[in-house]
């Protein structure tokens, strides 16, 4: 969600889009869900002003039968907007308007049910402080570091999989598109440490972290020797930066 255009332009191109969507997904179950049904999360970064106008957004969601379907909706406004939004009927999710855990107690008073955590961008340390906030007011939260490499991807499973299961899926939820982002995205998986391993892959939509996660951390704290030669300056990439 979140096209060009003015606030009206923006409205409607959204609303056409989720109704191509639907159409497309309405119909498909998965064993993956409380309900059977695919779940949509939504994500405006910041492009509405008003709330009136997310909540024309929903009103169609509804009119398609797509409401039901709506896991969550992330951060919709733009920073001025300081509107409550516990009556709109769904998850709306606070992302980049969150840094710091006083911004996190901010947002729980303006009506938001749930944090987007990003313990890479964000740091780790300050990540933990929001989900202290998040866990004291039992608010769901899930992790999203969409330009992480896939080395930095396992660090989000950590974090993911030590969270409270996200309502309505019964697991940690995450969110990752390196393969979208990185026109490089197999040959990087190749510079993973545990390269190959099972929970490196993804199965229906799902990571299986089993004990051989654990008992390696990931990967975490095993050098990956293509990185290890590059610190060196012994590997010579001629790649863009997008790439490593």
């Amino acid at each position: 969600t979140g096209q060009p255009g003015t606030e009206e332009e923006m409205l409607q191109k959204d609303k056409e889009r989720l109704s191509e969507i639907h159409e497309v997904l309405k119909n498909i179950k998965t064993g993956r869900t409380s309900t059977g049904k695919v779940y949509y999360t939504m994500d405006a970064n910041g492009r509405y002003t008003r709330k009136s106008s997310l909540r024309g957004y929903l009103d169609h969601a509804r009119k398609i039968g797509a409401f039901e379907h709506i896991l969550l909706y992330e951060e919709p406004f733009t920073g001025e907007n300081k509107e409550n939004v516990s009556d709109l009927g769904v998850i709306i999710a606070a992302d980049e308007s969150i840094h710091t855990a006083d911004d996190a107690k901010k947002k729980i008073k303006l009506g938001y049910g749930a944090f987007v955590l990003k313990p890479i961008a964000k740091t780790l340390s300050e990540t933990l402080k929001i989900v202290q906030v998040a866990h004291e007011h039992r608010i769901p939260c899930f992790c999203a570091d969409l330009t992480v490499n896939p080395i930095l991807v396992d660090w989000n499973k950590h974090v993911a999989a030590s969270l409270p299961p996200f309502p309505g899926l019964g697991m940690g939820m995450m969110e990752t598109n390196g393969d979208m982002n990185y026109s490089n995205w197999l040959a990087m998986k190749g510079r993973h440490p545990c390269a190959g391993a099972g929970w490196t892959q993804v199965t229906d939509g799902v990571f299986e972290l089993d004990e051989q996660f654990y008992a390696v951390a990931g990967g975490m704290f095993t050098a990956s020797p293509y990185y290890e030669q590059l610190a060196d300056g012994d590997q010579q990439d001629t790649t863009n930066a997008k790439q490593i």
